[in-house]
């Protein structure tokens, strides 16, 4: 079995422990974590299983890495840390392991990624002869393998259209809802992630491997957005209250341009509460979140993906699948050799040893 680490248990981190228990090709072999009342404690806690797992949590990092894993799941954040992301994740190729991460968005569509990011992941492959597959939902499976996937069952294809439309009250972490996204902050306030050039780092490399996927050209790729301010005070059982006449709500596209037209395009909706921007698109079913695929075309297709997990929370779902993607792609890793892949390198494989066995 291939001994796998952990590294992080925050929302990614805890589904990360049971994804890799559940695969019957992995084995766990140790988790890593940065605070201190965690160190001692059971994988099994730590993950939100029902029984322990034997595996203690630690915070050294050395040790764990001169036990040479074969495989590390990085799924400590790189929203606010890039920096630091990168250097512990090139730490752990340098030891020569199959690294997964959805930290890193620039490294999701590596031929273009910035050189400072690129460069020391491709020093650590050589010097350690580990690889590195970056990937997640939104970005990650939802605008890559997926809207893909679909297109091979069109005619015609005029545009693909991938949206993410998610009530953010439902994701509990504070510092990218608020400071990252702006959520509750003044309507004078820029939030990062809408600055020029932003969204085109973190999504305009799905727009890439779509079009290269697909055999077109890009002209360029373009950004839009909208904000809108929450009309009364609301409270969220997860981040607190946010006031009247701050952002609550925005909207965006990253456009790839082809032809003069957009004709793949990445759209976010996002509210922390269902009551503002009513007009701008919901969830079929008026859930608290979704991801959705249009081709219009002939035929015109719409698939809709609802994932639920730990007690029906849809955030929770989304992250869910982001990990099946990533640990699912460990046996593969192992097996090819050492480089830097992207979503078009990596097979989406079916659920192999996985269906019917128990899980708690």
């Amino acid at each position: 079995m291939i001994s796998t680490v952990v590294w992080g248990t925050g929302n990614v981190g805890r589904l990360a422990i049971r994804a890799v228990e559940a695969h019957p090709a992995l084995r766990l072999a140790a988790v890593i974590v940065h605070h201190p009342a965690k160190v001692g404690r059971d994988a099994g806690e730590l993950g939100g299983l029902d029984r322990p797992l034997g595996v203690p949590a630690t915070d050294d990092i050395g040790a764990v890495l001169a036990a040479r894993p074969q495989a590390v799941v990085y799924a400590a954040s790189g929203d606010v840390r890039p920096d630091d992301a990168l250097a512990d994740i090139t730490r752990a190729i340098r030891s020569g392991a199959v690294v997964v991460s959805p930290a890193l968005y620039p490294l999701y569509d590596h031929r273009n990624a910035p050189p400072e990011f690129r460069a020391p992941v491709l020093a650590a492959i050589a010097e350690g002869g580990g690889s590195l597959f970056a990937s997640g939902v939104d970005p990650g499976w939802g605008n890559d393998v997926l809207p893909l996937l679909l297109s091979g069952l069109g005619t015609t294809i005029d545009v693909i259209r991938c949206q993410e439309i998610f009530d953010y009250s439902t994701y509990d972490q504070p510092d990218s809802v608020r400071h990252l996204v702006g959520m509750g902050q003044p309507m004078d306030h820029e939030p990062m992630m809408l600055l020029p050039s932003v969204p085109t780092m973190v999504w305009g490399g799905q727009i890439r491997m779509m079009a290269r996927a697909l055999g077109v050209e890009l002209d360029e790729i373009r950004e839009t957005s909208q904000r809108r301010a929450l009309d009364t005070t609301v409270t969220t059982p997860t981040m607190g209250e946010f006031e009247a006449g701050t952002q609550g709500a925005i909207r965006f596209e990253v456009q790839g341009i082809v032809g003069g037209e957009p004709r793949i395009v990445i759209e976010h909706v996002t509210r922390i509460h269902a009551s503002c921007a009513p007009d701008w698109p919901v969830p079929p079913d008026g859930g608290d979140g979704a991801h959705r695929v249009v081709i219009e075309g002939r035929p015109r297709i719409e698939v809709t993906i609802e994932a639920t997990d730990e007690g029906d929370n849809r955030s929770a779902g989304g992250n869910a699948t982001a990990v099946g993607r990533l640990v699912g792609a460990i046996d593969w890793l192992t097996e090819a050799e050492p480089g830097l892949y992207d979503a078009l390198d990596v097979p989406l494989r079916a659920a192999v040893g996985r269906l019917g066995r128990k899980h708690s």
